[in-house]
């Protein structure tokens, strides 16, 4: 994997954010030495940039407020966060954390280490996704089989079936409709929330 991110570093898209100054100006040109696209703005947006893969991000204490309002904006897809910092005291920490930065660079910036925070920084993106897909995964899983659960009790309370009867009458019930065993189950609660709720107007 390692192998691949550092072939695909040729044709990132970098969006730098940090003051025009001539840190920045050698920052840019040494991403675009490794094989960047690299765009480069200041002040920092108010959304994340459409079509970015990664962001390097100037922590700067007087613009703390427009930094917070980019973290809680919605639209684009979060990037890779890299922070850029000159100090290290709490309350640059902090902003760090709560950026969800996963590499920083410190100030002065210099061309050695930056390959190396632009790899760890996207695998570890990289692997953060792949997690959070499993994860979401996994609980539509559970959402599922809970439904299924659901439905398997009402059918018992209500036909007097047993668990493996009330099981294998909604697996026919969804192969006769061709749907999935969790939309049969979701119609089937569905159904019966509807027959409680004209039963309690009754």
């Amino acid at each position: 994997m390692t192998i691949q991110i550092l072939r695909d570093l040729r044709g990132l898209r970098v969006h730098v954010v940090h003051p025009a100054d001539l840190e920045r100006a050698q920052l840019v040109e040494h991403l675009r030495r490794i094989g960047c696209m690299v765009e480069a703005q200041w002040p920092v947006p108010t959304t994340w940039p459409d079509g970015t893969d990664v962001v390097i991000l100037a922590i700067e204490h007087d613009v703390r407020a427009e930094i917070l309002k980019l973290l809680k904006s919605d639209g684009a897809a979060r990037p890779t966060l890299i922070a850029v910092v000159s100090y290290e005291d709490p309350s640059t920490l902090q902003l760090v954390l709560e950026a969800g930065a996963v590499a920083v660079i410190e100030r002065p910036i210099r061309p050695f280490g930056l390959l190396t925070n632009l790899t760890i920084a996207r695998s570890l993106w990289l692997e953060r996704r792949e997690t959070t897909k499993r994860i979401r995964k996994l609980e539509r899983k559970l959402s599922g089989i809970q439904r299924i659960q659901k439905a398997k009790t009402i059918l018992m309370e209500g036909q007097g079936l047993d668990e493996a009867q009330a099981y294998e009458s909604i697996r026919r019930q969804a192969m006769s409709k061709r749907v999935s065993m969790d939309d049969m189950a979701s119609a089937i609660i569905h159904a019966n929330e509807l027959l409680q709720y004209r039963a309690k107007d009754d």
